[in-house]
């Protein structure tokens, strides 16, 4: 955070210009929607409480104005206040009934602005019997019935916070509140966006709870092509200890894969389960022969779908990667890119900047918004 930029004008860009957020500081999942919405153009202030520790830094604290408020003190709710009443959206991922006893309530917000979409990410949601108790993204998953395929089969394999946090949290929030957004412009009336952990988990199996429907995924781990039973949908080790992923599901794409390594088809039936771990031993004992650039040299350019496993620095070298510009410097660190990419409107990663809210600062923020470019 540049503390030489205090209250500097926004300058956003991106398709969510001339939208207005007010981000209640959280860990996980809010946050890192505000940085999407931010990413996209969005003006979003960050309130945080004065002398907390900042467990959060780099790309996904970006793009805001950060403003410490103690929302128990009464100047401080007066102030967060005058900001909700002039936002188009609220965040925040505190536990059910902590905006309530700030006086923060959902009726209370509304009575401030009638069109505020007022978005609420937990991991169990506004209700329910779990509703008040602590959790973690491991304990999201295990409930939903995510973490239980993950892995190999003698246990569960943890998958990082990328599946409840963000892609079953943090992305159907953003969903829901453009979703909402989209109806205020059209009734003016805001509503409340429940985004639960747990919930966005559920719809994220949907893919999975078809095929168990339709008799085609075992509850087993590592017993169906897509958790790492099939030998052509996992990764292998190489002789230099690094890993190759193969993704060749479709026919014509094992068969290039086959093809490239010199094997027979015969021998490797593609949905023959009965022998799918004879084949999985067979290629490790073949791609433990050579280092992992001698097979990257060997499926170049083909439709095989085998690349390396890149770990996070390796990633940041990668050539697509590189080509796509999928990383960006920002403040002398190499951060993700935003995403998604507007051919129109691009988004643009901005630093994060401490702000007071003074009389003439809070006159901006009240202002009109121009939206368009």
């Amino acid at each position: 955070m540049n503390d030489e930029t205090k209250n500097a004008s926004p300058s956003p860009a991106g398709p969510l210009r001339g939208l207005r957020v007010v981000e209640f500081a959280g860990l996980g999942p809010v946050s890192f929607t505000a940085m999407l919405l931010a990413d996209m153009g969005a003006r979003v202030v960050r309130i945080e409480r004065p002398g907390a520790v900042a467990m959060e830094r780099g790309a996904t604290m970006r793009g805001r104005e950060c403003l410490a408020l103690d929302l128990r003190a009464a100047e401080g709710l007066a102030t967060a206040r005058e900001l909700l009443r002039h936002a188009d959206v609220a965040i925040e991922g505190f536990r059910p009934g902590v905006m309530e006893r700030l006086g923060l309530s959902p009726a209370e917000l509304f009575a401030l602005r009638p069109a505020l979409v007022f978005g609420r990410v937990t991991g169990w949601g506004q209700e329910g019997p779990r509703s008040q108790e602590a959790g973690h993204d491991i304990d999201y998953l295990a409930v939903a019935g995510a973490l239980h395929p993950i892995g190999p089969a003698e246990g569960p394999s943890v998958p990082l916070n990328l599946v409840g946090d963000y892609g079953g949290g943090a992305l159907y929030l953003a969903v829901g509140v453009l979703a909402a957004l989209h109806e205020a412009a059209r009734s003016g009336r805001g509503q409340v966006v429940d985004a639960a952990i747990c919930d966005g988990t559920v719809s994220l199996l949907s893919l999975i709870h078809g095929l168990r429907a339709a008799s085609r995924w075992r509850d087993e781990r590592q017993a169906n092509v897509l958790d790492g039973a099939a030998p052509y949908y996992r990764s292998y080790r190489c002789a230099d200890g690094l890993h190759l992923a193969v993704g060749a599901i479709e026919p014509q794409f094992h068969a290039e894969f086959l093809a490239r390594l010199g094997l027979d088809g015969k021998a490797f039936v593609q949905h023959d389960r009965d022998r799918w771990r004879e084949q999985a031993r067979a290629l490790e004992a073949l791609f433990a022969r050579e280092p992992r650039a001698h097979w990257e040299a060997l499926f170049e350019g083909s439709d095989a779908c085998v690349v390396p496993v890149n770990n996070l620095a390796a990633s940041t070298r990668d050539p697509h990667l590189v080509a796509r510009q999928a990383f960006v410097e920002l403040e002398g660190e190499l951060q993700p890119a935003p995403a998604p990419r507007f051919s129109h409107s691009p988004s643009l990663p901005r630093p994060a900047t401490s702000v007071v809210a003074d009389a003439h600062w809070l006159a901006d923020w009240a202002r009109p918004a121009k939206p368009g470019p």
